[in-house]
């Protein structure tokens, strides 16, 4: 099989485009042929290092696609079935091994692309409103990169739950998105955003700050977030947070900062099947709208990686095998 592999970690040239053996179940897992493969943050920060993992590595953590053989004791799924998963290594590639309680079936209306793109981001959205945070009906919520692929699935959600929601974006287009995703006020970075939330909100604040961007814009969401808040701080699309003290969180509103990621709230599967099956079921009832904003073919990952961190992309981004 074809697969985009990395030896060594680095910047976006590091990955190969490479020839490997074609993988085989062992007991409960799956062999699926790849249909599309998503792109995400967390495979760049695998690819340069950020997150260390043992080499050599085929990147890819989610997709979607057909399964065409099948371990011992599997019975969850036949050869045929098309099925989606997150939370794999190895997905940027034509074939993939997956365990099968990390499955969810794909409704036929869903295509590869779309049920490719909406696990990770999905899942992520599903949680950053009922696990890591949990603003109520009426609350305001501050989203960076709203038009991005987990802020415009997670503005949508929040929506349905009753929710004000502002976000924050870089150009007109994205700003477009953001607001037919459902966005209540699109606003553009800069130092004077915490003084615009504010007025939004009644001078309060917000009452959760969903910050993916990191970096740059941590102390825009600290200073933007109402009195007794959180900041859910769940990526690094600038670069990591640096070194923070604690103390400065009582003098900012008695504040809660929290830094979750993906697998501590799919490590049951039974609650993977509960956020997978949820997400799923909206976008194919029509609930949530998935954008996939730009599609490469899988020998052209390292344009993907590039575009997705200069941030040139707008919704989700898909490698097609």
């Amino acid at each position: 099989m074809r697969a985009i592999q990395i030896t060594s970690t680095g910047e976006p040239d590091v990955m190969q485009y490479t020839e490997l053996p074609d993988p085989t179940p062992e007991p409960g897992e799956v062999v699926v042929h790849v249909g599309a493969a998503g792109v995400n943050f967390i495979d760049t920060y695998q690819r340069s290092g950020m997150y260390e993992l043992p080499l050599p590595l085929v990147l890819g953590s989610e997709g979607a696609g057909t399964v065409v053989a099948i371990g011992d004791g599997v019975t969850t799924v036949e050869i045929g079935d098309r099925v989606a998963w997150c939370n794999t290594l190895g997905s940027y590639a034509e074939l993939v091994r997956v365990r099968a309680d990390r499955l969810v079936h794909v409704p036929s209306d869903v295509d590869d692309p779309t049920a490719a793109s909406i696990l990770l981001q999905g899942i992520t959205a599903h949680y950053l409103l009922d696990g890591s945070a949990h603003p109520e009906d009426g609350d305001a919520i501050l989203v960076h990169a709203g038009a991005g692929g987990v802020g415009l699935i997670l503005t949508q959600l929040a929506k349905a739950k009753g929710l004000t929601v502002i976000t924050t974006v870089s150009t007109d287009a994205k700003a477009e998105l953001s607001a037919e995703a459902g966005a209540d006020h699109v606003l553009r970075y800069g130092a004077d955003l915490p003084e615009k939330v504010r007025a939004l909100t009644g001078e309060l604040g917000v009452a959760v700050a969903y910050d993916g961007v990191g970096k740059d814009t941590f102390e825009l969401s600290l200073a933007a977030t109402r009195v007794r808040g959180m900041v859910v701080l769940f990526g690094a699309a600038s670069g990591p947070v640096p070194p923070f003290d604690l103390q400065r969180l009582n003098p900012a509103g008695s504040l809660t900062v929290t830094r979750p990621t993906l697998a501590h709230f799919i490590a049951d599967p039974g609650e993977f099947r509960w956020r997978a099956g949820d997400v799923m079921s909206a976008v194919a009832s029509g609930a949530v709208t998935v954008t996939v904003g730009a599609r490469y073919a899988l020998d052209d990952a390292a344009t993907a990686h590039a575009d997705l961190q200069a941030r040139k992309t707008t919704g989700s981004v898909v490698l097609l095998p």
